[in-house]
């Protein structure tokens, strides 16, 4: 051996027998981590919710932290809870006078019952966030809230009688006695409701349907004897923001139930525009 010339170093040798296609696999899978959809998940910052909840009729102490809890659980999701203990048609829930109540949070979930809270600016700015484009997501007796005028006078849109049902979609005025509601999923290909199952509620109130506005998509219909009403469905408020709304949801039974809060939580999803085609969350924003 010529002494001059050093053998090769064991770093040397490998760079050697390394070729080009192993490297630019390396490189591929090194990418391919860094990118990869769990990496992505783990950065998205959690969707945050406004639950305003309170006011009569309702077991409203316990369901909070059961919406709160069963949201939570299935979805990347953290809920405030904005609630006052009033049993009455009016409680002091310190969104009134308000109308930035909603700055920062991403969706407001409406489950007051606050039927005689009905002054004109009072309830405009309870819709101002909505008007502004931040979604909406109505349980149960938020139907019934924000009444100006005769709730049961079909309303015209534009006027002040039409204001909160506007937002919604759809009047509603009163319900019968409480008895088990047979649901069917209407329209199968919305994501929100694709792949649940049609049940039947414990004793539930069915609200009644004064009308149904054009922008509304009816989502389920729910049967109680001879009455059938729709008690599920999705508006475009002002052209513009989503609102998903369920009139289901007086007892804490149906409200802890799995099949409601799937419901629910699918419709937040929706109403944030994170629920895929498929009925499920998109990434990152599912558990």
């Amino acid at each position: 051996m010529n002494p001059s010339v050093k053998p090769p170093s064991k770093f040397s040798e490998t760079a050697q027998t390394t070729s080009p296609r192993t490297v630019l696999a390396c490189a591929t899978l090194a990418l391919a981590f860094i990118a990869s959809p769990a990496t992505r998940a783990a950065e998205i910052k959690p969707l945050k919710a406004l639950l305003v909840i309170g006011g009569c009729c309702h077991d409203y102490a316990t369901q909070k932290d059961i919406l709160k809890k069963g949201i939570e659980a299935r979805a990347n999701a953290v809920v405030d809870i904005c609630y006052v203990a009033e049993d009455n048609t009016h409680p002091k829930l310190p969104i009134y006078g308000n109308p930035d109540y909603a700055a920062g949070y991403d969706v407001v979930i409406h489950d007051e019952c606050a039927a005689d809270i009905n002054e004109q600016a009072v309830v405009e700015g309870v819709l101002k966030p909505h008007r502004d484009g931040i979604p909406g997501v109505n349980l149960h007796c938020a139907m019934h809230c924000y009444r100006i005028g005769k709730p049961a006078d079909p309303v015209t849109l534009g006027t002040p009688h039409g204001l909160w049902f506007e937002y919604l979609g759809l009047q509603s005025s009163g319900h019968g006695a409480q008895q088990p509601i047979a649901i069917t999923f209407t329209d199968k290909d919305s994501p929100i409701v694709k792949g649940l199952e049609n049940w039947t509620t414990i004793n539930e109130e069915l609200y009644n349907n004064v009308k149904i506005f054009d922008a509304t998509h009816p989502l389920a219909r729910g049967k109680q004897g001879k009455d059938e009403t729709c008690v599920a469905w999705t508006n475009l408020y002002m052209g513009k923001t989503r609102v998903f709304s369920t009139t289901i949801g007086h007892n804490n039974a149906t409200v802890q139930d799995p099949r409601y809060l799937e419901l629910v939580t699918n419709g937040l999803l929706w109403a944030c525009d994170k629920l895929g085609p498929d009925g499920k969350a998109l990434p990152g924003y599912g558990k």
